[in-house]
């Protein structure tokens, strides 16, 4: 993990209200590579991507994007900054058509033929799809229009959040063929993930959060090893 990583969190803490939720989180995800984030319902993991995305302000502790400090930074300042989130349950608008999700991201800069073009060559199904409303699409096709749209803003981060949730194995496999294409492209990926193995698949690195800690992190197969112990109480 040579050079500036693409983001550094040191002893970062969230709370809602008076309920801690982040107890001093230490995670680097260095350029260009993919960080599979594990853990089990209510480690925290999707509060972090909170505060990464500036949905959430920490209580404490800083975050880098690029090597600049960035906590408090806004929503729409991380996206100009690099940052983009694909969030848990498929970010599309329902009541448009797959094409006019896509048109939507050239608000970003991005011209809509570029986009297009991406789009279809990534993703041949929306191609097939385009004249069809978002909500009517699988779940699978749903979470391939929502990887579209945010690759339309040419992201140095790309943070995904729960990528398999409802889908079917087989689908899932494929969504993550699809990140590790991306990865090779010079995308840099914090994917949170409740099942290991296909984000183990394709990562670089990966973490695992208990009770709102990183309480391990390695390579894919150390944490693959060790992740029976630390999601049953191996780790105090």
């Amino acid at each position: 993990m040579s050079g500036t990583p693409i983001l550094e969190l040191i002893g970062v803490r969230a709370a809602y209200g008076r309920i801690e939720v982040l107890r001093s989180v230490d995670l680097v995800v260095p350029r260009g590579a993919v960080v599979a984030l594990l853990g089990a319902n209510g480690a925290g993991k999707t509060t972090l991507l909170r505060v990464i995305s500036g949905l959430m302000t920490p209580t404490a502790g800083d975050v880098h994007l690029g090597g600049v400090h960035v906590s408090g930074a806004t929503p729409d300042e991380l996206t100009r900054a690099g940052l983009c989130m694909v969030p848990e349950g498929r970010g599309v608008f329902p009541n448009l058509t797959v094409e006019e999700n896509l048109w939507l991201a050239s608000y970003s800069g991005p011209r809509v033929e570029k986009i297009l073009t991406e789009a279809y060559s990534r993703f041949p199904r929306l191609k097939e799809r385009r004249r069809q409303l978002a909500g009517s699409l699988s779940g699978g096709e749903q979470q391939m229009l929502s990887l579209a749209r945010s690759l339309a803003s040419d992201p140095a981060l790309l943070l995904l959040d729960e990528l398999s949730m409802g889908l079917a194995p087989l689908i899932v496999e494929q969504l993550y063929d699809t990140v590790a294409e991306i990865a090779e492209q010079g995308v840099s990926i914090l994917v949170v993930e409740q099942f290991a193995n296909s984000a183990l698949r394709v990562a670089d690195y990966a973490a695992v959060m208990l009770g709102g800690r990183v309480v391990a992190t390695g390579e894919p197969a150390e944490i693959r090893h060790k992740l029976s112990d630390l999601y049953f109480g191996g780790a105090a």
